[in-house]
């Protein structure tokens, strides 16, 4: 059947590609994706798969072994993985930002190092900005790295890392006074340490804690934990980019990305509603007839189709912007804002189409309806977002004179 979402002017490669995901989504992930989110069960089956699929390399490129795809093959990719659970995009995401920040700013040392292993699969990546009492304000960043020789001390909290427990290599944004004069803006005395470390739970390294998962309403399988810092050695040579004070700008680099694949996922999730909406409709018979033919949820699939796409556009703009070299903050937030907010109401509105057995978690909806909320706070909340459009078109038309 003809399906929503489509995107124009892809090349066989892509088609290739997203036709091989879509089949994975199908058969690998769908049948088993609401029992294990239930046990919240790390897909690990479904991991070894996206390795043989060699999607963990897909933005890396082909020198390090990677597939060096662009930004656009890599969200159209985490469409189709958040049509079938979202929980498993997470997984690919926070790895593909630490790749794509060791791409643009790491030293050609750090590429070499880390890059093959991470296109295998082998070393899997997170990275952490938040600490506990931080929400939206970067600025306000208390964790600290102290120069001591070759070395660099760092202590500190930090709060929701996505594959906290399962990643060797974590991205930690942190203070670093050193050459940064007291008044310094913060912004401008921030560092990105590259922290390798064994998968696990507990202190997986002397210095750093991983205390255990934090339990969620949804976004489940994937761990999302904190991270406790106290006295952990860094070697020198693990600065990304080899110069302290540019980790506040590297970060917002890799975050851009980051809004992109969580519009990406919103637009999946909605994808799925809104088949599982229609889907449903046409089962489901009241007054005589199959639900699908009362106008009041004609309307609704109306709606929710309408949504749908237009999320998608505004995903696959972002991208390509991205993609061509130029700036896309104001058109990655545009579509971070519209799909996670869209995602909402495509679910509640299928959610609604289900009547009572929406309510059952024997219905891959129930599931649905716990993920989406997580879309509306992850990579920057709808007020950041908003913030982040309105400078940028204060910007573009400013009145001369």
């Amino acid at each position: 059947m003809a399906r929503l979402g489509q995107t124009y002017g892809l090349t066989d490669v892509q088609r290739e590609i997203l036709g091989t995901v879509r089949d994975f989504v199908d058969k690998e992930i769908l049948p088993v994706a609401t029992e294990l989110e239930h046990r919240d069960e790390y897909p690990a089956q479904i991991v070894d798969g996206l390795k043989e699929l060699g999607l963990f390399g897909l933005m890396i490129p082909e020198e390090y072994g990677g597939l060096g795809e662009s930004l656009l093959t890599y969200a159209l990719c985490v469409e189709e993985l958040s049509r079938g659970w979202m929980s498993v995009s997470g997984i690919v995401n926070t790895h593909f930002i630490v790749a794509y920040m060791l791409k643009q700013h790491g030293t050609a040392e750090q590429r070499d190092a880390f890059l093959p292993r991470m296109a295998a699969g082998e070393v899997r990546g997170a990275f952490s900005m938040s600490e506990p009492g931080l929400g939206s304000d970067v600025s306000a960043i208390t964790s600290k790295a102290v120069r001591d020789g070759d070395e660099y001390v760092l202590t500190g909290q930090k709060m929701w890392l996505t594959n906290g427990g399962t990643s060797s290599l974590v991205a930690v944004l942190v203070r670093s006074d050193e050459g940064h004069p007291e008044g310094t803006a913060p912004y401008k005395s921030m560092t990105t340490f590259l922290v390798e470390k064994e998968p696990g739970f507990g202190e997986v390294k002397p210095g750093l804690t991983i205390p255990g998962k934090i339990e969620k309403m949804g976004y489940k399988g994937v761990d999302t934990t904190e991270m406790i810092m106290d006295g952990l050695r860094v070697p020198a040579d693990r600065v990304l980019g080899g110069t302290t004070g540019r980790g506040f700008y590297q970060m917002m680099d890799g975050v851009e990305v980051g809004r992109v694949n969580v519009a990406a996922r919103g637009c999946g999730v909605a994808q799925r509603a809104f088949e599982l909406g229609i889907s449903y409709a046409q089962q489901r018979r009241t007054f005589g007839k199959q639900i699908a033919h009362h106008q009041a949820v004609q309307f609704k699939l109306a709606e929710m189709a309408t949504k749908v796409e237009a999320a998608h556009a505004m995903m696959v703009n972002a991208a390509r912007k991205k993609d061509s070299g130029e700036r896309n903050d104001l058109e990655a937030g545009m579509a971070k804002y519209l799909a996670s907010e869209y995602c909402k109401e495509v679910v509640e509105d299928a959610f609604r189409i289900h009547g009572g057995y929406g309510f059952s978690k024997e219905y891959e909806i129930e599931r649905l309806y716990r993920e989406a909320p997580m879309l509306l706070i992850g990579e920057g909340t709808a007020e950041i977002q908003k913030m982040i459009i309105g400078r940028r078109l204060l910007e573009e038309y400013r009145i001369q004179g």
